[in-house]
């Protein structure tokens, strides 16, 4: 079964996370400081890190950040600030969720699932997916565009890799939301749109593009044809 890390400082918080999942089968470490986290991480090497935004020492922003500099691991944040900032910084630096407290636990647990069970690529997925000069190895999790690595987030390489299976279809927001994120994902639009912007500026320059059809949602083109 898989393993979680918790890394938030309030021990009731985790307790209660800890209950339900513990529960479902998962093997749970925590943390209550994010360097705390960031050890333990290194040495259990988790199926999922559970991560607050409000630390101790460093916050969970810089946490994120530090993880993902080395780390594909998937990333569901936790905050008592509902702002809607705080969810696109949290969504920017790549969590792969973010939920706001108070929670309900059960919301918690399915959530966590629905990122586990998204991190699994299907046996009917092909192994690889060659368009406009865009070579994605989606068992190896790397793209490459004319030879040149492109340094993917987590949902960055899902959504590039849903649009090159559907390339040249008109994607809405829904159905990325429900591909790359799940169909129990319990964000809205926004999140897709944060996405697809940081995904065109790492393919600024290249031969590939994600275009706007306004009102109607998105779609991967060949910006330039190969010569």
């Amino acid at each position: 079964m898989s393993r979680i890390l918790i890394i938030d400082d309030e021990a009731n918080i985790v307790e209660l996370v800890k209950l339900y999942l513990t529960r479902e089968g998962f093997t749970i470490e925590s943390a209550g400081t994010g360097r705390d986290g960031l050890s333990i991480l290194s040495a259990t090497n988790p199926d999922l890190v559970i991560l607050d935004i409000m630390l101790p020492d460093i916050d969970g922003f810089e946490v994120c950040k530090q993880i993902r500099a080395k780390n594909r691991v998937p990333i569901l944040m936790l905050s008592a600030r509902r702002e809607d900032v705080d969810k696109i910084i949290g969504l920017e630096l790549g969590a792969d969720d973010y939920l706001t407290k108070p929670f309900n636990p059960r919301e918690l647990v399915a959530r966590v699932k629905a990122i586990l069970r998204r991190g699994q690529t299907g046996e009917s997925t092909p192994k690889v997916v060659d368009v406009c000069r865009l070579h994605i190895d989606i068992a190896r999790r790397e793209a490459t565009i004319e030879g040149k690595i492109l340094k993917l987030r987590t949902k960055e390489f899902d959504l590039l890799t849903v649009f090159a299976l559907n390339q040249g279809i008109v994607l809405n927001r829904d159905r990325l939301l429900s591909e790359v994120w799940g169909y129990d994902f319990y964000g809205e639009t926004r999140t897709v749109d944060v996405h697809v912007n940081h995904l065109r500026e790492k393919l600024k320059g290249s031969s590939v593009d994600i275009e706007t059809f306004r009102g109607t949602g998105y779609k991967l083109v060949c910006s330039k044809e190969p010569g």
